[in-house]
C-alpha cells in the first residue's frame, strides 16, 4: 500500500496541473496579449499530448520495470515545471506543459496498471475509488487552486510551488519505490506512435480551430486538419488490428472485444468532456460575466472539489457491494440535471447558485467515473490491464480536449460580441450544447451490465483462451 500510497499522491499532483490554468486564463491572456482561443491550448495542449503519449505506455509498462517509468515520468514532470516557471512567453509556456504532461501520461497507466496486479478483485473498488480523486478530483480542484494562488502571487507561482514537492516525489521514488514486475523484450512500433501523434492532433486541432475560421483568424481551413486526423485514426486502427496478432501492437485493441470495457469507455469520456467543459466554462463565465476575482473564483469551484473526493472512497465500497449500474445510471441523471440548470445561468446569477450547481454536478461525475473505470478494467483478462488503462486514459484525455476544444468554440461563436468576447450569451450557448450531450449519457447508463456483473473476478488467460 505504501507503493500505491507513492503513485497516487504523484499522479494527484501531476494531474492537478492538467485544469491549473484555466483560472488563471484571463489573466494570462491579459499578460501574453493572446486571445481565449489560443490560450485554451495550456490547456487542451496538454491534454492532447497525453493522448498522444499514452499509446505508448502498453509497451512500456511490459518493456520496463515500474520504478525505472515512475523516475522518468517525474523527471519530465519536474523539468517542464521549472520551465513552465521559466517561460518568457507563450510558446515557451506551453513547450513547458508539454512537458509536464509528457511525464503526467506516463503515470496514470502505471498507477492504474499496478493496483490491478498487486490489489484482490474484491477490494478493487475501494481502490479506484482512491484513484477517482487523482483522475477526476484533482483536476476539480485545480481551478482552486490556481485561484488561492493567483489571488496573492502572479501566474508563475502555480509552477514555483509545485517544483519542490515534485521533486520530493521523485526522491522518495528513487530511494523506496520497489515494484515486482516481469518485464520482456517487446517491439516498439514507431510507425503506430507517430500516426497516432498525426491522428489525435489533426483531430483536435482542427476541431479547436473552427472558431477563429468562422470569425476569419484561422491560420488553415480546419476541414484539413480533421480529415488528415481522420484518415490517419483509420490508418493506426487497421495497423493494431494487424499486429495485434503477432502480439506486436503498440496498443492492443482486444479490450474492445469486451462488451462492457466498450460501454463504460464510451461513458467514461462523455462524462469527460461534461467535466473539463465545465471546468474551463465556469471560470471564464465567473470571471468574464459575472466580473469574479480569481480568487472568488477559485473558491467557488472548491466545494464540488471536496465533494469529490469525499465521495470517492463511498463510492468504491458501495460499487464493491453492489456493481456498476445501480450507481451510474442516477449518477447520469444527476449530471443531466446539473448541465441543464447551467443553462439558467445568465448576468445577473447569483454565486450560491452557482456552487449549488457545481457541487450537483461533482455528485453526478463521483457516482460514474469509479464504478465505470473499475467494471471496464474488471472485464478484462490479465494481459490485457496494461493496454486497457492505456486505452482508458488515452481516450480520456481526448475526451477532455475535445471537449474544452468544443465549449470555447461554441462560446467564441455564440458570443453577441463581434470579436468574440466573452459574454452570458456565448456561455449559455456553450452549456447548452453540454446539456444536450448528457442526455446522451442518461440513455447510455441503462447499457452498463447488470449489478452482479462487476462483482465478478476478470477471466483469467486460460479461462479467456478456453472460451
Amino acid at each position: 500500500m505504501v507503493v500505491i500510497a507513492l503513485l497516487v499522491g504523484s499522479a494527484f499532483a501531476m494531474i492537478l496541473n492538467e485544469t491549473i490554468m484555466s483560472v488563471a486564463l484571463p489573466a494570462l491572456m491579459a499578460d501574453l496579449e493572446i486571445g481565449a482561443s489560443t490560450a485554451q491550448w495550456l490547456t487542451s495542449g496538454f491534454l492532447l499530448t497525453m493522448a498522444v503519449v499514452i499509446p505508448t505506455t502498453g509497451y512500456l509498462l511490459q518493456r520496463f520495470p515500474p520504478r525505472s517509468i515512475y523516475l522518468a515520468a517525474m523527471s519530465l514532470f519536474t523539468t517542464g515545471i521549472l520551465i513552465a516557471a521559466l517561460a518568457p512567453g507563450f510558446p515557451v509556456l506551453l513547450i513547458g506543459r508539454v512537458v509536464q504532461a509528457t511525464g503526467t501520461a506516463v503515470m496514470v497507466p502505471l498507477l492504474i496498471t499496478t493496483v490491478m496486479r498487486l490489489v484482490p478483485a474484491d477490494r478493487r473498488g475501494r481502490t479506484m475509488g482512491t484513484i477517482t480523486i487523482v483522475i477526476a478530483v484533482a483536476p476539480a480542484i485545480g481551478p482552486t487552486v490556481s485561484g488561492l494562488i493567483l489571488g496573492a502571487l502572479g501566474w508563475r507561482w502555480m509552477f514555483w510551488i509545485v517544483l519542490p514537492i515534485a521533486a520530493i516525489a521523485l526522491a522518495i521514488g528513487a530511494a523506496l519505490l520497489r515494484i515486482p514486475a516481469d518485464t520482456r523484450r517487446v517491439p516498439l512500433d514507431v510507425a503506430s506512435a507517430l500516426i497516432s501523434a498525426v491522428a489525435f492532433s489533426g483531430l483536435l486541432y482542427g476541431f479547436s480551430s473552427i472558431g477563429d475560421a468562422m470569425r476569419g483568424e484561422a491560420r488553415l481551413t480546419p476541414a484539413i486538419p480533421i480529415v488528415i486526423g481522420a484518415i490517419a485514426l483509420v490508418v493506426f486502427v487497421a495497423r493494431q488490428l494487424r499486429l495485434q496478432a503477432d502480439n506486436r501492437a503498440l496498443l492492443d485493441l482486444r479490450p474492445f472485444s469486451h462488451r462492457p470495457f466498450v460501454v463504460a469507455i464510451i461513458l467514461v469520456m462523455i462524462s469527460m468532456m461534461a467535466l473539463f467543459g465545465a471546468l474551463i466554462l465556469l471560470p471564464l463565465y465567473l470571471q468574464g460575466v459575472l466580473g469574479a476575482t480569481t480568487l472568488a473564483t477559485g473558491l467557488a469551484l472548491l466545494p464540488g472539489g471536496l465533494v469529490m473526493g469525499l465521495l470517492g472512497p463511498v463510492v468504491g465500497r458501495l460499487f464493491d457491494r453492489f456493481g456498476a449500474r445501480p450507481l451510474v445510471v442516477p449518477g447520469a441523471m444527476v449530471l443531466c440535471v446539473a448541465l441543464w440548470l447551467f443553462t439558467t445561468l445568465g448576468a445577473e446569477s447569483q454565486l450560491w447558485m452557482i456552487i449549488a450547481i457545481h457541487v450537483v454536478l461533482t455528485v453526478g461525475l463521483s457516482l460514474m467515473f469509479t464504478p465505470l473505470m473499475t467494471d471496464a478494467l474488471g472485464s478484462l483478462p490479465g494481459e490485457l490491464y496494461s493496454h486497457g488503462s492505456a486505452i482508458v486514459t488515452t481516450l480520456q484525455q481526448v475526451a477532455g480536449a475535445a471537449g474544452t476544444a468544443l465549449f470555447i468554440t461554441v462560446m467564441t461563436l455564440g458570443s453577441a460580441d463581434p470579436t468574440g468576447a466573452i459574454d452570458a450569451v456565448g456561455t449559455h450557448a456553450a452549456f447548452l450544447v453540454a446539456a444536450v450531450i448528457s442526455i446522451v449519457v442518461v440513455g447510455l447508463s441503462f447499457l452498463v451490465g447488470r449489478p452482479s456483473s462487476a462483482m465478478e473476478p476478470p477471466p483469467t488467460p486460460a479461462t479467456s483462451a478456453a472460451s
